[in-house]
């Protein structure tokens, strides 16, 4: 992983491939354990993250009544973007 971005936050996803070769995710899980279900993904693009860097699938998520940017960069990695910067 690359210099830590305070925007940037890596998590844990469960997901699926479907028949035809598309990955799905369909849970995230944080670093402390808890797991928040996916309930649909709206759209899926190649882009860039311009907030927290890096670039890669990005999975317009909702996820209990919120838009969530869930991206996939490859290599089993996926992040968020932190609407707060964590404080380092």
């Amino acid at each position: 992983m690359t210099k830590e971005n305070p925007y940037k936050t890596y998590v844990g996803v469960t997901a699926d491939f479907t028949e035809d070769g598309m990955l799905t995710p369909k849970s995230i899980r944080w670093g402390d354990g808890r797991v928040y279900e996916i309930d649909r993904v709206r759209s899926v693009q190649r882009m860039a993250s311009r907030k927290a860097g890096g670039a890669g699938l990005r999975y317009e998520c909702r996820i209990r009544g919120s838009s969530v940017a869930l991206y996939y960069e490859g290599h089993g990695l996926w992040f968020v973007e932190r609407k707060v910067p964590r404080m380092t």
